[in-house]
């Protein structure tokens, strides 16, 4: 006999986790990309890897069933045109989680979900916004080997 694995309650009442799980589905198909705990990041997963199933139909019938459940015109729109159109003839595995380091506040396991075929590149450009030391400082050996260099260059 199957045994079925049961799905995380995530510390709420069932109308709520299901409110929940189509809030984040439903951001999901509006941003490509939400950034919220591991495991409602699963069981995002699970919901909107069956709703985009749905939607590769493309009939009348699965709009009004996945509207039942993301309740956002202007998001089941965006499916239906846009996201189901990128997505092609991809058999599952929509959607990416990317672990994160854990939250400041209460340390909560951080992860984002994204759609797979709407992953950025990363930015060429240093994240941080600091300078080393020597740099802004006038009379050092750093600054004048680089104004050295520079001019060399030229």
């Amino acid at each position: 006999m199957r045994k079925v694995k049961p799905a995380r309650k995530l510390g709420r009442t069932a109308a709520h986790r299901k409110a929940t799980l189509a809030n984040l589905s439903t951001q999901l198909l509006v941003y490509k990309r939400i950034e919220t705990t591991e495991a409602k990041a699963k069981e995002t997963r699970k919901v909107i890897e069956k709703i985009i199933t749905k939607a590769r139909k493309g009939t009348v019938h699965a709009q009004r069933e996945i509207f039942k459940s993301i309740r956002d015109k202007e998001a089941v729109k965006m499916l239906f045109e846009e996201i189901v159109s990128k997505i092609g003839e991809r058999n599952g595995g929509y959607t990416r989680i990317i672990k994160l380091a854990p939250r400041f506040g209460d340390a909560a396991k951080m992860a984002v979900i994204e759609l797979v075929d709407y992953a950025e590149a990363p930015s060429k450009q240093p994240q941080s916004g600091k300078q080393d030391r020597a740099k802004r400082v006038k009379g050092s050996k750093k600054t004048e080997a680089a104004a050295v260099s520079s001019s060399a260059g030229e």
